[in-house]
């Protein structure tokens, strides 16, 4: 005699396979959203995923295929929802990053594809091309350089909101730059400007070589974090190596691209370097010491932490 297997144990009010209590009626609508969304919001939270309810209603809607703020108007949650959506809760109780699920990581006004092997671009970095934004708007045909451009969101934000501007994006990880395609030609096909696409070690002096003493701006969400920081295991289980370390105080590339854009910029040209919270007097330190640039400061991001590094190339 053959018997079912065992369902998986799974969280008070959830929709279940063998619920038959309510009729046949319940495996189709068996609970409403707010049921399933609360009791997920409680596994996430168990695991430790920093933000469990926004992370539930994306998951849920995700599983649903209709956007988050649809959730509330369902009537209910039906099975084959429900049964995508437990899948996608236990990966996340995994700590599977939510944009690795979804397929997406929002980025000002993009919608980025992302998943393995490449950096999920965070929001504090939207700060840094925020900040490059509003000082190109009034440059005629500014030119910009994206260095280690990962999925490249700084580069297409910028092609976006900035139609006039001439973008490169310099990545050297191979499924990064898979990524990266992916979503420079999805933006071309929506309509935006296109950018250039360059895989290859952006502080090598040969890459941009005939962009040397012409770009505007030059900006980099960079590998910056210590070779022996401890990370989220959203970071350290599923970003690429290649992004995250820059060696025993994390600047070892840093000072590298420092040098690089050095090269690139005509004067007066804009210099925007990323970097962890612990690096808001290290980093412009080691601008300054280069000897290239003037009018280094430091920003903090939202939440006040020092965030990201500028400077003018002299």
């Amino acid at each position: 005699m053959t018997t079912a297997p065992p369902e998986p144990t799974l969280p008070a009010g959830w929709p279940r396979n063998s619920d038959k209590s309510a009729g046949p009626a319940a495996t189709r609508q068996a609970k409403s959203v707010g049921e399933v969304l609360a009791a997920a919001t409680r596994a996430l939270a168990d695991a430790g995923v920093p933000s469990p309810r926004f992370d539930a209603e994306e998951l849920l809607a995700h599983a649903a295929a209709v956007p988050r703020s649809a959730l509330l108007a369902r009537s209910g949650v039906d099975e084959a929802v429900a049964s995508r959506f437990r899948a996608l809760v236990e990966q996340r109780a995994g700590r599977v990053p939510l944009q690795h699920l979804t397929g997406v990581a929002g980025f000002r006004y993009l919608d980025l594809s992302v998943g393995p092997g490449v950096f999920v671009p965070r929001p504090e970095t939207e700060l840094l091309a925020g900040w490059a934004i509003d000082r190109l708007r009034e440059t005629a045909a500014p030119v910009v350089a994206d260095l280690c451009a990962g999925s490249g969101a700084i580069a297409l934000s910028i092609a976006q909101e900035l139609p006039h501007a001439e973008v490169y994006a310099v990545e050297l990880d191979p499924i990064a730059v898979a990524w990266g395609r992916r979503n420079a030609d999805a933006r071309a096909a929506a309509g935006d400007r296109p950018i250039t696409l360059i895989e290859a070690d952006a502080a090598d002096p040969r890459t941009l070589a005939d962009c040397d003493g012409t770009m505007d701006a030059v900006l980099s969400n960079p590998p910056y974090v210590p070779d022996d920081a401890v990370v989220d295991r959203e970071v350290a289980e599923h970003d690429p190596p290649l992004a995250l370390y820059g060696g025993p105080d994390g600047l070892t590339v840093v000072r590298r691209l420092i040098d690089r854009s050095a090269h690139l910029l005509k004067a007066g040209g804009l210099l925007g370097i990323e970097h962890a919270d612990l690096q808001g007097e290290l980093l412009p330190a080691a601008i300054r010491r280069h000897g290239g640039f003037t009018d280094v400061g430091d920003h903090r991001d939202l939440n006040g932490r020092s965030r990201f590094s500028t400077a003018v190339r002299r």
